[in-house]
């Protein structure tokens, strides 16, 4: 399809929205080299983004002392978990009365990782930097299903960020449904992967968890109603933070976070909290991405006879000989599949 040509108002629209924000980055830089001339703004310091505010970010410094900072025109987009150098600003008094420390972030340092995900404009954007571990949130209610895991899986294993998997509200397993988790979670297991068993109500099994994470920092992930909010309300008991019921009709929950943001554990460990990483979706990625995303299979896909083997009757195929074989389970090939067939139906 042609690509529709602007008329000259619209033109003139997309000109004039650039130059007001050329203007306003002038303006903010402007700002800036004023106060820094002034001696407004003290000496570079190191401080991590603890949340963001659209054009400003809430900086953390060694101290854990907090500052909302604006930031210099060249720097791009932050987010929840970067890494920055900013100098420290005035004290300014908010409309409640609060003072506020002020401040300037200069410079962005490396992120060690990287969490992204599509937004509403089919645009990939990242929603948190620097994390060691992607918690993913399973539960007997919603009933965790091995595709929807694996899903979550890929994402992690795209992102090169360790998953392991949780399995809260143990207070729900039961003779009828202990040998299905148990088996579920003895796959992955089998896989090289790590995993926990806590309940957020009963704070004696929340210990072998709280010693993982101390010292790291994770996010959480899973469906909707798994008790993420719960068990984050349960290991920081000073936050305030919204839980949402689950429904009893559907089984299924409602988000409730509406704000990134970085929390620290009492006992040690940090935990990025965001809506933009509740949930994955993988529309957006390749074949190849999907493939890499199950460990066990993608170091096969250069031993195929054919480079174009899609792995489904191809003679010479390396997968599906490994799968004969027992040594990929056929439940994780059907999942593979499944996740591939969800891609060309979109």
């Amino acid at each position: 399809m042609a690509k529709r040509k602007l008329t000259k108002r619209q033109t003139w629209r997309v000109e004039k929205i650039q130059q007001e924000k050329a203007k306003r980055a002038e303006r903010k830089e402007q700002d800036i080299s004023e106060k820094l001339n002034a001696g407004e703004l003290g000496e570079e310091i190191h401080g991590q983004v603890i949340a963001h505010f659209g054009t400003q970010v809430e900086v953390e410094d060694a101290q854990r002392s907090s500052y909302r900072c604006y930031l210099r025109a060249n720097l791009g987009s932050l987010v929840t978990g970067d890494r920055v150098v900013f100098r420290p600003g005035p004290e300014q008094q908010a409309a409640s009365g609060d003072t506020i420390r002020t401040g300037v972030v200069e410079m962005v340092q490396p992120r060690e990782s990287e969490l992204s995900r599509p937004n509403p404009y089919n645009e990939i954007k990242p929603v948190a930097a620097n994390i060691d571990f992607i918690v993913l949130v399973i539960a007997p209610e919603p009933e965790a299903h091995a595709n929807l895991i694996d899903r979550y899986l890929v994402a992690a294993e795209n992102c090169d960020i360790e998953p392991i998997l949780l399995l809260n509200k143990t207070d729900l397993i039961n003779a009828s449904n202990q040998q299905r988790f148990d088996e579920l979670l003895a796959t992955y297991q089998q896989l090289g992967y790590r995993t926990l068993r806590v309940c957020s109500k009963q704070e004696s099994s929340l210990s072998e968890f709280k010693d993982f994470l101390n010292g790291r920092i994770s996010v959480f992930v899973g469906q909707s109603g798994v008790g993420k909010s719960s068990l984050i309300d349960t290991l920081l008991p000073d936050e305030e933070l919204k839980v949402g019921a689950l429904s009893h009709a559907s089984k299924k929950g409602r988000h409730t976070t509406t704000t990134a943001r970085l929390y620290h554990f009492p006992e040690g460990g940090d935990l990025i909290d965001s809506p933009g990483i509740r949930e994955f979706g993988l529309w957006h990625m390749s074949e190849d991405e999907v493939l890499q995303g199950f460990k066990e299979i993608r170091h096969l896909s250069g031993y195929c006879r054919f480079r174009d083997c899609h792995h489904e009757q191809e003679p010479g195929c390396a997968i599906l000989q490994a799968v004969e074989q027992g040594e990929i389970s056929e439940a994780r090939f059907n999942s593979y599949k499944r996740i591939l067939e969800t891609l060309t139906e979109l």
